[in-house]
């Protein structure tokens, strides 16, 4: 069974940095795509930045020069490191991996940005 852990979600001031880790377990094959996504209360779930096997990365304009988005293959690990941090940004951060045709998803971890 396919299980995305995340870890690194936590509160900070607007300006601060945080550090999003995702480690997927329960499988020996290679995901084709990783990535993040996010979800504000009354919101619909956007994407954030994703990263294919080869390395090719995709962000969304509201977070292009602040967040980055990185994976390690072989461990099926994705991380996004997120700087300067905005109000805007608060927000439940979920990782997402495409592989066989389906998509599989974390539980979750809260990103509050406030002062």
């Amino acid at each position: 069974q396919v299980q995305l852990e995340e870890s690194g979600g936590g509160s900070v001031r607007p300006g601060g940095s945080l550090r999003l880790f995702c480690e997927a377990s329960g499988t020996n094959f290679r995901f084709t795509a990783m990535g993040w996504y996010r979800q504000a209360p009354g919101k619909e779930r956007e994407m954030v930045a994703s990263i294919i096997s080869i390395g090719n990365k995709n962000y969304a304009d509201f977070v292009k020069g602040r967040f980055t988005i990185s994976r390690d293959n072989v461990q099926n690990t994705v991380t996004l490191q997120m700087n300067s941090l905005k109000p805007e940004d608060a927000a439940v951060y979920d990782c997402m991996a495409r592989g066989r045709g389906r998509d599989y998803w974390g539980q979750g971890t809260q990103v509050t940005v406030s002062s």
